[in-house]
């Protein structure tokens, strides 16, 4: 039986249980179909706590963000661009460590895009996750410096892919680590996703764009 006491003894957000308790209601219902059993489901109306386990996750102020990017500039290496390309794209950290060259391309403009879709070594949130994203500021210079490197491999951040996974543990640790410097306390990587909000926002961009 599931115990949500249990999920959160193991450390699972409250978004997480919700997605097991999501798939144990599907199973119990398909059953119940294929047996012809009518039922109410007792996975339904479970009550737990949906924030436990969330931290907070802080966008990045403005000037940390300016301060962070020109480090990254400074530093000039592959660390350095997974956290840049981040920064001006809202891209989800192992969207972007997981990233093959070939994801790189050019709209009908000639303009440098990349495009967010699933592989065998990384795969991606949710259908919807599949997007095409146009590079400026800071995640195209970023882009730029991956394509000129003379590297035989065929992924944009070798470094975070040498199983058959991409570690988004490891890149999630070594960048939060080095920004830890120039970002307030608890804003981290996924900070810039919250950041990428905010400045949409501020330009009143339409949803669909």
């Amino acid at each position: 039986m599931i115990k949500t006491d249990t999920l959160i003894a193991r450390g699972m957000a409250g978004s997480s249980i919700t997605r097991v308790f999501g798939t144990v209601r599907a199973v119990t219902n398909f059953a119940a179909s294929e047996q012809g059993l009518s039922l109410t489901n007792p996975f339904t109306g479970v009550y737990y706590d949906r924030l436990a386990g969330v931290s907070d996750r802080n966008p990045i102020p403005t000037v940390a963000l300016t301060k962070v990017q020109a480090k990254c500039r400074e530093v000039d290496d592959d660390m350095r661009w997974l956290v840049a390309l981040v920064s001006d794209t809202g891209m989800r950290l192992a969207e972007a460590a997981g990233l093959a060259l070939e994801d790189f391309g050019r709209d009908d403009q000639g303009d440098l895009i990349v495009r967010v879709r699933p592989h065998p070594w990384r795969r991606i949130k949710t259908k919807g996750s599949e997007r095409e994203i146009p590079l400026e500021g800071t995640a195209l210079w970023a882009a730029e410096r991956i394509l000129a490197q003379p590297n035989s491999s065929t992924l944009a951040f070798p470094r975070y892919n040498k199983g058959k996974t991409t570690n988004a543990n490891a890149a999630s640790a070594a960048t939060n680590k080095w920004m830890k410097e120039y970002v307030p306390e608890h804003c981290t990587m996924h900070g810039f996703r919250h950041s990428m909000r905010d400045r949409l926002r501020a330009v009143e961009c339409p949803a669909d764009c």
